[in-house]
């Protein structure tokens, strides 16, 4: 079977579109394309860490609640890579650092404790936010260059206009065809990339609040300690 490549702008081909473009909406075009396949990388990557990081979160979170021994859970999952367990051991490693003299100051380790997790959660959060400026940057800009591309494509058509000294249509079609093609990939790198921004932020949100929340359960635990007879997380 032979496939021919359709090369003939008035099929409204892609191809045909992007190779009788004047050299400027080409580049315009070829950017957006990068841009709409980087896109669905970082898309792509961000649905694997958060959801990896959501999943192994609930986990570690359960494990640790349905724990008696704050030392043993420590050693067995401290070094877990999730970011629960991070902010987990932020807690217990300032918690040893304010509880190792004779006399401690309730008040101080409880203030450090809060300052400690609330600077790991905040940690947490920036790495897995890490790329959606990218998909903020390219949903908010990508349309304006594809506007660019179709302007100068348009402005294109009508020194052809004035070239061949006719209003037909079939003069000034085929450029504005290949103009408004320019605004298409601009919306079609663009769309993706709003949606999976609004969909992360919300996700990575929710992580958040999660994340605070078991910093909060934790530190209210480590609290109770201070007032208790025996400081069983001190190591």
């Amino acid at each position: 079977m032979n496939f021919v490549l359709n090369t003939d702008p008035s099929t409204l081909s892609p191809v045909a579109l992007f190779l009788q473009a004047d050299i400027v909406v080409k580049i315009v075009m070829a950017g957006l394309l990068l841009a709409s396949i980087w896109t669905w990388g970082v898309i792509i990557a961000l649905a694997i860490k958060v959801g990896s990081a959501r999943r192994r979160g609930e986990r570690f979170e359960r494990d640790f609640w349905n724990s008696s021994d704050i030392d043993a859970f420590h050693r067995s999952e401290g070094e877990s890579d999730v970011p629960v367990a991070r902010v987990f051991g932020a807690g217990v490693a300032e918690w040893r650092r304010s509880t190792t003299g004779s006399a401690i100051d309730k008040e101080g380790t409880r203030e450090r404790l809060a300052t400690a997790m609330g600077s790991a959660v905040a940690a947490e959060v920036d790495k897995l936010a890490d790329r959606l400026n990218i998909l903020a940057t390219v949903g908010s800009v990508a349309p304006f260059v594809g506007l660019f591309g179709t302007v100068w494509g348009i402005m294109r058509s009508f020194s052809g206009i004035a070239a061949a000294q006719s209003t037909s249509l079939a003069v000034v079609a085929p450029g504005i065809a290949e103009a408004l093609f320019a605004t298409a990939i601009g919306l079609f790198a663009a769309i993706p990339a709003v949606i999976g921004y609004n969909r992360y932020s919300h996700a990575i949100n929710r992580i958040e609040a999660r994340l605070n929340r078991f910093a909060d359960g934790f530190h209210a635990t480590l609290s109770r300690q201070l007032e208790g007879p025996g400081l069983k997380a001190k190591g």
